[in-house]
């Protein structure tokens, strides 16, 4: 298999350091599309927010997820990648999209153990567990829309990648 594999979901449900691991199993590439879009634009998450409003971040990620979607590549990208209906439909059309679905004490937990892993404003302004919650409760339908697979996400890393890669040895054997 050489399609891209798209890493989706909430904040805090590991895409970047399941991405990472993914890509040794694989043997891809990994390309995280908020940091492409940093090192592109020379600004945060947060400056750009701040200088062109989230749409004009949103605008910036679509154009990045395009720009970096290469065969064997994991792509790990942002919580609200999904927000877009052009970027769901991309990401189903160019390649396999796996859902790291995580509970909310999970995800508040590593939020909270890792802030400045977390480059992005706030959503809500609300303290993590609540902001979590509610934007989760927002976005499932959507990561679930677009997954091709959901897989657990509040194992140990190792544990993710060998579902991911159990899901997607199904996905080429069929």
């Amino acid at each position: 298999m050489t399609q891209p594999i798209f890493l989706i979901g909430a904040r805090g449900c590991g895409k970047t350091t399941i991405g990472q691991a993914l890509t040794h199993a694989c043997h891809f590439h990994f390309v995280d599309t908020d940091l492409a879009l940093q090192q592109q634009s020379g600004m945060s998450v947060a400056e750009i927010v701040d200088l062109e409003g989230w749409a004009g971040f949103r605008a910036r990620e679509t154009q990045t997820l395009m720009s970096v979607t290469q065969p064997s590549t994991v792509v790990a990208t942002g919580g609200g990648i999904i927000l877009a209906p052009v970027n769901r439909e991309f990401m189903r059309q160019n390649g396999v999209v796996i859902y790291l679905n995580a509970p909310v004490p999970v995800l508040a937990r590593r939020l909270e153990a890792f802030p400045e892993e977390s480059q992005r404003p706030t959503l809500t302004g609300k303290p993590i567990s609540e902001e979590v919650a509610e934007v989760l409760a927002q976005r499932d339908a959507l990561y679930r829309e677009t997954a091709h697979y959901v897989v657990d996400a509040s194992a140990a890393p190792e544990r993710v990648v060998t579902l991911i890669l159990d899901a997607l040895h199904l996905a080429t054997a069929s």
